[in-house]
């Protein structure tokens, strides 16, 4: 039973899965659910309760809307099986509907965009019959009001049909925002179309006319300026844009409807781009071609290092680019580069910071008074700054009053004076009558007639206003160009639209070959489209620009006025001027110190003099007079290294001195402290042993004290040589915090100091037997040339012998001894050393950058300690042979036998021969002596064998006692 449950349970799921799918097999017929009506309308349901939600299939809705709208597509949707409604990829709108009386036209037609009823957002485009000429706007549009935005046009009767077929030109001129410049490039592209329209060799079936809007330099604005352009009546044949920014906008897209774009303003480097912008011209030259110019400028003044502070859009972008890789190019390298979006307090005070020096400047113009205004505030101009700006802002761009800034035009012009402007030479300096027929200065003096008499420091882009003349120059004569080509193929100029590829083709043809005079020079373009010109450089001079020089790119030629004026003596430097100042030693220190040295070299040579002279004296003999020379000898070594390690500047250009200095102070040390280390090692040796070992070390042999002396020197030789030759020492320089000089310098001074040290200068102390020598006579660290840290610890095994000697020196205070008299003595001079080392090693490593200090305090040391030593052992020798006059009586014995020996030979021999016959005798007594004393003893032992053992001891007392009392004196006769 329970297996068969099992079974059951098992296939009951099963089953039931198996009925599932085959009910969802069989086909189910879905509902839709309710949609939402269009914003102001409703949908009208049909036999519809309210509690129902969900709408049968084939179920009809229909789209009401209220007031006098009109549904926009779909108005009647359906209930699909699979649970959606019909035409859902089309939105049903309720939309106002404009007055159908435009929608015709008499004698012309009108064209609706798009197709269908004149709801809202439709455009109605009109054109006139031949022979009719249309008056009024050739275009509507019907606005969210249900209105049309201009009065209903008319087709007239063309009184004049073989009058002159229009052309149209699509611009836009800033005439606000960050470069106003169409304030003077709209007039004068007005003034050229003038004359171009009244000549009758160009473009003489043809009438040139511009249709302009204000883009303010703003690419958003120019975005829908550009729609309207393109989709407002009539068709224009070339679009001519103002700003970069503008101009990227427009020519980018330009080439979707086979446009030519011709800018009189554009300066980004981005525009030279032929893939990105195949039907870009300018008549303004390329960004670019400034930096050529700052490059050469850059390399006149000697300036190796420069900053860039940029309004981040493209045309400044590119610009700098460009600039980076002429500088790197050059050798010359941007230190600093900062940005900002709109406000640009955080990036100069971050050009101060830095320390930039020469700044180099893009921006529009209304920024660049922001610029300097937080120029004045952080004090980034005056004798130290240079900076390089646009040349095309308003000559007056810096004494406008702008709310965005907080700065009084006596501030701006304080902070503006004295910088450097690069800027294409946009007016011929010569007299030459070009395409126009007009002179550059004739041009001028129309223009200011078409400006009213505005002041051209207050107009925008009156210094462009010769490219925009010669742009539309440029295009007439291009145009002129293709009229007979176009023939040819059957078609006219008026024949172009946006689908026309083959008209756009021909201007392109005919502007990349253009080649004329100009009001702003020779007219021509490069591959990229891009004009070829001159560059103006000016400087600000008491408030107004100056021409200072002419650059040609193409030739490298600078032609320099020489007028340049700086605030300082001269060009600035790129960078603040670090001068490196060695630390000298002090003059009057080392005299000082080399005087001390000197006495104590005297007082050196005098007690070796003496020591040496009275070394037959037995007082100076029992002091091992030549340990006291080697001691002598080695304090001298040390002296004498003390005027090397004090010569610096001029007189010291190698390492070969410190070589120098560190075997005087090895070798002195070796010399100076082994042997009084020898000293005082041999009396602990004998005097501390015991009784058995100290007879055999009874007698002091000298030339064991000799041979320790030379082991230590032997091995001090041995490690220095392997020093020098497996890490020599070097030279490295210190530099310590920069110092601002006295008086108002344009410089920091940077201290520097030499030190002498090998790579591995702490492995070399430690294991080197010099490193203590040079901590005993403490280094010093004086300036260039700093020896090899040898005041800092007392390292190696000389460290050992240092302390051992300390330690002997004081278990041997009380011993006397004639072998060594002097060894008391030389336990002080060590404790003299022991201490100075503990005192100068910590004091010269502290120290060791201030030269004065250090080599005063380093030398003394050694001198102190060659004084205190030299003094210690010889002077209380000097003064005992001096007060008791030993020397002399010792001299005098010496004569005396030296006469009697070479005078009286024979009374010497017989005074030998007398105490001959002395020794004889008393030879002769002991002998009997002897004798005596063994018959006695013979006697007493058969004495003793016959006596019997009980009587032994009773018997033995009595003649012991008599032998006592009677004989045993006779021993000691």
């Amino acid at each position: 039973k329970l297996l068969f449950l099992g079974v059951q349970l098992f296939l009951k799921p099963r089953m039931l899965y198996s009925k599932r799918i085959l009910k969802c097999e069989e086909p189910v017929n879905l509902r839709c659910a309710i949609i939402r009506p269009p914003r102001d309308g409703g949908i009208r349901y049909r036999g519809l309760t309210q509690e129902q939600v969900i709408l049968p299939v084939d179920y009809e809705i229909e789209y009401i809307c209220r007031g006098s709208r009109i549904i926009v597509g779909p108005k009647v949707r359906k209930c699909l099986p699979d649970g959606t409604w019909t035409d859902m990829s089309q939105h049903s709108r309720c939309l106002l509907l404009c007055p159908r009386a435009w929608t015709s036209l008499e004698n012309g037609r009108v064209l609706l965009q798009p197709p269908g009823p004149p709801v809202e957002s439709t455009t109605l485009r009109y054109s006139c019959h031949a022979g009719f000429k249309l008056e009024g706007r050739n275009s509507s549009y019907c606005t969210k009001l249900g209105k049309w935005d201009s009065p209903k046009p008319a087709c007239l009767c063309d009184r004049n049909p073989w009058r002159k077929k229009k052309l149209y030109i699509g611009a836009l001129f800033p005439m606000s925002g960050g470069w106003p410049g169409g304030q003077a490039c709209l007039p004068s592209a007005q003034m050229a179309l003038d004359l171009v329209n009244n000549r009758s060799d160009i473009l003489p079936d043809y009438e040139l006319e511009l249709i302009y809007y204000d883009s303010m330099c703003d690419p958003g604005e120019a975005t829908k300026l550009l729609y309207d352009l393109l989709y407002t009546e009539p068709i224009k044949i070339v679009l001519m844009p103002g700003c970069s920014s503008v101009s990227t906008l427009v020519a980018e897209a330009a080439r979707m409807w086979n446009l030519i774009v011709l800018s009189y303003g554009s300066s980004s480097p981005a525009l030279s781009n032929r893939q990105r912008f195949p039907t870009f011209f300018r008549t303004h030259p390329s960004a670019t071609l400034h930096n050529p110019t700052r490059v050469k400028l850059f390399q006149k003044w000697n300036w190796n290092k420069i900053a860039t502070i940029q309004q981040t859009t493209e045309v400044f972008t590119s610009t700098l680019d460009d600039l980076e890789q002429r500088v790197k190019e050059a050798g010359i390298e941007i230190s600093v580069r900062q940005s900002f979006l709109t406000d640009p307090a955080v990036a100069v005070k971050n050009l101060k910071r830095q320390d930039a020096r020469i700044i180099v400047g893009l921006f529009y113009e209304t920024e660049a008074r922001k610029v300097f205004c937080e120029v004045f505030k952080e004090k980034l101009y005056g004798k130290k700054y240079v900076w390089f700006l646009i040349g095309w802002y308003a000559d007056n761009w810096f004494k406008i009053k702008d709310p965005a800034i907080n700065c009084t035009v006596e501030n701006m012009t304080e902070a503006v004076e004295g910088h450097i402007t690069t800027e294409i030479v946009m007016l011929n300096p010569e007299t030459v009558r070009g395409a126009s027929n007009l002179t550059s200065q004739e041009f001028l003096g129309a223009l200011m007639n078409r400006l009213g008499g505005k002041n051209p420091e207050e107009t925008g882009g009156f210094q462009e206003a010769p490219l925009a003349y010669d742009a539309v120059w440029a295009l007439a004569l291009a145009l002129n160009k293709t009229v007979e080509p176009l023939k040819t193929k059957g078609r006219r100029l008026e024949d172009f639209n946006y689908n026309n590829h083959d008209i756009t083709a021909e201007i392109y043809r005919a502007l990349n070959t253009s080649s004329f005079e100009g009001v702003s020079g020779h007219v021509v373009f490069d591959a990229q489209g891009s004009r070829m010109a001159w560059t103006l450089i000016e400087q600000l001079q008491g408030g107004s620009y100056k021409k200072i020089g002419y650059y040609d790119m193409t030739k490298g030629n600078l032609s320099w006025y020489g007028n340049d004026k700086w605030i300082g003596s001269g060009p600035p430097a790129d960078q603040t001027v670090v001068i490196r100042e060695f630390r000298f030693l002090s003059q009057n220190l080392f005299i000082s110190v080399s005087v001390f040295a000197s006495l104590g070299i005297l007082l050196g040579i005098v007690c070796l003099t003496f020591n040496i002279y009275n070394s037959n004296v037995r007082y100076i003999q029992n002091s091992q007079p030549y340990l006291n020379n080697m001691t002598a000898v080695g304090c001298m070594l040390a002296l004498a290294a003390v005027f090397p390690l004090g010569i610096d500047g001029p007189h010291h250009g190698n390492d070969d001195g410190d070589d120098f200095r560190l075997w005087l102070l090895g070798l002195g040390f070796s010399l100076a402290y082994g042997s009084m280390f020898t000293k005082i090692w041999w009396v602990h040796t004998l005097f501390t042993k015991k009784d058995e070992k100290k007879e055999k070390k009874k007698h002091l042999e000298p030339w064991k004290l000799y041979a320790t002396v030379g082991v230590l020197l032997a091995i001090d030789v041995l490690s220095l040589m392997i020093w020098q030759i497996v890490d020599p020492l070097l030279i490295t320089i210190e530099n310590f915090t920069t110092e601002a000089p006295k008086g108002d310098l344009d410089v920091l001074i940077q201290p520097q100091l030499k030190h002498c040290s090998s790579k591995k200068m702490n492995t070399w102390l430690a294991l080197s037997p010099s490193s203590c020598s040079l901590s005993f006579f403490p280094s010093i660290p004086y300036h260039p040339f700093h020896p090899p840290s040898i005041s800092r610890v007392v390292y190696g095994y000389k460290g050992l012998l240092l302390l051992l000697g300390i330690f002997l020196a004081y278990e041997t205070k009380s011993i006397s001894t004639e072998k060594i008299n002097d060894h008391r003595a030389v336990g002080m001079a060590i404790y003299n050393v022991a201490v100075l080392c503990m005192i100068t090693a910590p004091v010269t490593m502290i120290l060791s950058s201030q030269q004065n200090a250090s080599f005063a305090f380093a030398s003394l040391a050694i001198i102190f300690s060659v004084y205190i030593t030299l003094v210690v052992l010889f002077v209380p020798k000097i003064r005992r042979l001096i007060t008791r006059g030993e020397w002399q009586s010792e001299q005098q014995d010496t004569l005396k036998t030296a006469s009697s020996t070479n005078n009286n030979d024979e009374e010497k021999s017989r005074q030998l021969e007398r105490e001959n016959r002395e020794l004889q005798k008393i030879i002769q007594q002991k002998e009997e002596r002897v004798s005596e004393l063994r018959s006695q003893l013979a006697e007493r032992q058969a004495l003793r064998s016959r006596r019997r053992p009980s009587g032994q001891t009773q018997n033995h007392t009595g003649p012991r006692n008599h032998c006592h009392n009677s004989r045993l004196p006779l021993l000691y006769k």
